[in-house]
């Protein structure tokens, strides 16, 4: 598994706590403190997906609520709904990270941590959602 993978992981598993437990931000990342990846660059990578998503949680709900026709955000599965806000997160404010390896990424996540039938959902959402990405070049 890549470096930047098992970031995304960890960062999933790390939204997902925020989620479902009465922790702050700061003892969610201390928790995982030890899990997370050795090197810097993907420890930091981790963080600042958490941070980022937490940050900008009510622009993401926004957008993952403008293509999920008839979904409410509650009713989603708590991995499918940090899934889609990470990889959300990553379309909209990394324009360095090619979009189809964000949705690929997300895809897979998606398959390991949730349903079967999950990466088709988590996938859809996403092809809607890419429009939403920037050209940073504008």
């Amino acid at each position: 598994m890549s470096g930047r993978r098992s970031a995304r992981e960890n960062a999933l598993q790390m939204l997902y706590s925020a989620d479902n437990c009465s922790m702050t931000v700061e003892e969610i990342a201390y928790c995982f403190s030890e899990y997370l990846p050795q090197e810097e660059a993907y420890k930091n990578f981790a963080l600042e997906l958490f941070n980022g998503v937490l940050k900008n949680k009510e622009l993401i709900d926004g957008l993952i609520v403008k293509y999920t026709q008839n979904w409410d955000m509650k009713r989603m599965a708590a991995v499918d709904r940090n899934t889609l806000r990470l990889a959300a997160y990553e379309i909209v404010y990394t324009p360095a990270t090619p979009i189809n390896v964000i949705i690929d990424e997300a895809v897979e996540i998606s398959k390991l941590y949730s349903t079967k039938d999950s990466s088709k959902f988590v996938n859809g959402i996403l092809d809607k959602l890419k429009v939403e990405r920037v050209d940073p070049a504008l």
